[in-house]
């Protein structure tokens, strides 16, 4: 999760004086009303503090929303009553159900609520689970009559059959039941090596949580309700059970170690991106994500033996206004793959879905603005996503003091942190990128407010990559380095008009204070393959999404990579060969095949829901794509 104030102030001090002279935290001040980064142009507050971009004269407003759905009120805020669970939704306008069943841990691997045969009817607002009347007796599955407790899992649905959110309460059994110390997402394997992990979970209440592993228990340093405890001092590659220890409570898992770096074991590990609400109703659209889909794929991967799973952008449907919408969506997500991210790491970083925006627009005109959220260290797109999810530390720290920052006496960006990393297992390096960085989805088509596009990789985050690239490179106990964005270099299906394409025009760029910045979408994409494929040997795939389908394409010399009219002489020449392998097909809406220069270069294009399984047995790399649907073999490949 996102690094705290304190950690970030332990980074500035760190940095060499040449950086910290002259730095500010603070943003510019208008009106002292609303702090308006000055890589923003033709933002202004009116004289009652109401932000509006300026634009031919005219003023657009900030959309003011006030959200029906958020994490807060979905949860139903759970409370104890005499022989059961009382819900109450904070809206008397809200109507539906709740399903709910008692989740039998210990008897399944991956514990999910077992549905009662009856639902709790949810009006005005509010509704009742009658544990002692209906989950007792032969329903009682969990022993709770005989040990006093108990976990709920339940299901909001409205009335119209629409499926909000998934939510667990622990309670405590008597005369008047009570609310537990709950687990309410997780508990999750992070940032995995060979001597340990991370855990991370969140609990109903802040308290202080232990896990005991390998004779040892590592616990919080303070109550928290978002928990992550570093567990260390494991041998490589050997499995060990842990326990979650969280009031009175406890659940059993196990994770198995990372192997020693440059084993060279055989191990294999998945791949998929673009796990948005779908469509066909149920748990396809679960507020925000494909529940079903995901399910499906976590469960074959878990199958499948898979070391660790790769989430590369689109997990939500995302472009919120408000944060709490994001949040339950965010939520869904984590409660689709919980039951197995319990023994194996997934993870995850950000698409364009992930947006969490400020909307501008003027009643009677189609013209509209949407720019990421600020203050960036705590309410950008990229804060939320840190929020949520626990990552490593080594990326970039943001687009400071980069060519095109317009003030370097203050931070202007959003921050890097947990959503541009690297990590290893054994000798593969995945190097996740954030293509969707200060992502503003109106400037591709109205610069005006300024703001990055979708695809294009930045200034800082480029050095980064080139820097990181070339210490794999001569790092001995890496053989294999994937590079993962959630946008494909070569779009070939549902994003040929933008990605890192736009149609081949390079005319294509972001605004920054209201200047386009130097180099265009066709060379930045050089430039980036010029790192990947001639400045590095070990390269061997990018994994891509936002197109929704499967499909490889071989690129290398050979391949077609411009529109004819490209100047010859900006043409890289690419000295050898790798591979895009994109998987879009976690749930999203499909996109058909459409035509471009390399596709004669690009195979196995299917529109089918699919995971991509690599397995790596020293220096040898096997792809196999599965539909985790059907279980049918979509494709397979060498790559080395």
């Amino acid at each position: 999760m996102r690094i705290t104030l304190f950690l970030m102030f332990i980074i500035f001090v760190s940095l060499p004086a040449t950086f910290l002279q002259g730095q500010e935290v603070t943003k510019s001040i208008i009106n002292n009303s609303v702090m308006i980064p000055s890589v923003y142009s033709n933002m202004h507050t009116d004289a009652e503090g109401r932000l509006y971009i300026e634009d031919d004269g005219e003023r657009y407003y900030k959309r003011e929303t006030a959200p029906d759905y958020t994490l807060t009120r979905m949860t139903g805020e759970p409370t104890g009553k005499a022989s059961g669970i009382a819900f109450d939704f904070k809206d008397p306008k809200f109507e539906g159900k709740l399903v709910y069943g008692l989740i039998p841990y210990g008897d399944s691997k991956h514990p999910y609520p077992v549905y009662f045969n009856t639902s709790a009817s949810i009006e005005k607002g509010k509704c009742f689970v009658d544990i002692a009347g209906e989950l007792s007796g032969r329903y009682d599955m969990v022993g709770w009559e005989d040990t006093g407790k108990g976990t709920l899992g339940y299901r909001v649905v409205s009335k119209f059959g629409h499926y909000f959110y998934d939510g667990k309460v622990s309670f405590i059994a008597g005369p008047v039941f009570q609310v537990d110390t709950t687990v309410m997402e997780g508990p999750f394997v992070n940032l995995l090596h060979s001597e340990g992990a991370t855990i991370s979970f969140k609990t109903n209440v802040e308290t202080v949580c232990h896990v005991k592993v390998g004779g040892h228990v590592f616990s919080d340093d303070k109550p928290v309700f978002q928990h992550e405890i570093e567990v260390s001092g494991l041998k490589p590659n050997s499995r060990y059970d842990y326990q979650v220890l969280f009031g009175s409570n406890q659940q059993q898992y196990h994770f198995k170690t990372a192997p020693k770096p440059g084993s060279r074991t055989a191990f294999s590990f998945g791949y998929a991106s673009d796990s948005r609400a779908g469509n066909g109703g149920g748990e396809r659209s679960m507020q925000g994500t494909n529940f079903y889909i995901v399910k499906k794929i976590m469960a074959l991967a878990s199958q499948q033996g898979v070391a660790f799973c790769q989430y590369t952008g689109d997990l939500i449907s995302g472009y919120a206004t408000e944060r709490e919408e994001i949040d339950l969506e965010y939520a869904n997500w984590k409660q689709a793959v919980s039951p197995f991210a319990h023994y194996l790491p997934v993870v995850a970083t950000m698409g364009n879905h992930e947006a969490l925006i400020y909307y501008f627009e003027k009643k009677g005109t189609t013209k509209k603005f949407r720019v990421d959220q600020f203050p960036f260290e705590t309410k950008s797109a990229e804060a939320a996503f840190a929020d949520h999810f626990v990552n490593p530390h080594n990326g970039p720290i943001s687009e400071d003091n980069s060519a095109y920052d317009p003030d370097r006496t203050k931070i202007d960006f959003p921050p890097y942190d947990e959503t541009v990393y690297y990590y290893t297992y054994d000798n593969v390096a995945m190097i996740v990128l954030n293509s969707d960085y200060f992502y503003a989805p109106s400037v591709s088509s109205y610069p005006e407010s300024s703001g990055n596009m979708h695809g294009y990789l930045m200034d800082n985050q480029m050095e980064w990559l080139k820097n990181t690239i070339a210490m794999l490179e001569k790092d001995e106990d890496i053989d294999h380095i994937f590079v993962t964005q959630h946008t494909p270099a070569f779009p070939n299906g549902g994003h040929v008009g933008d990605d890192m394409w736009y149609g081949g025009n390079n005319n294509k760029r972001p605004y920054l204070a209201g200047k386009s910045v130097e180099k265009g979408i066709i060379e930045r994409r050089d430039e980036y393959l010029d790192i990947l494929v001639n400045k590095s040997t070990k390269v061997v795939a990018m994994l891509t999404g936002d197109e929704h389908n499967y499909c490889r394409t071989e690129i290398g010399p050979d391949t077609p990579i411009y529109k004819d009219d490209y100047p010859e002489e900006k043409r890289l020449k690419l000295s050898r060969t790798i591979y895009q392998i994109n998987n879009g097909a976690a749930g999203a809406p499909y996109y058909a095949q459409e035509e471009t220069p390399w596709t004669a270069k690009t195979s196995g294009f299917t529109t089918q829901n699919a995971l991509v399984i690599i397995k790596v047995d020293g220096p040898s790399l096997q792809m196999q794509v599965l539909n985790p649907d059907t279980l049918e073999e979509v494709d397979e490949m060498k790559i080395r």
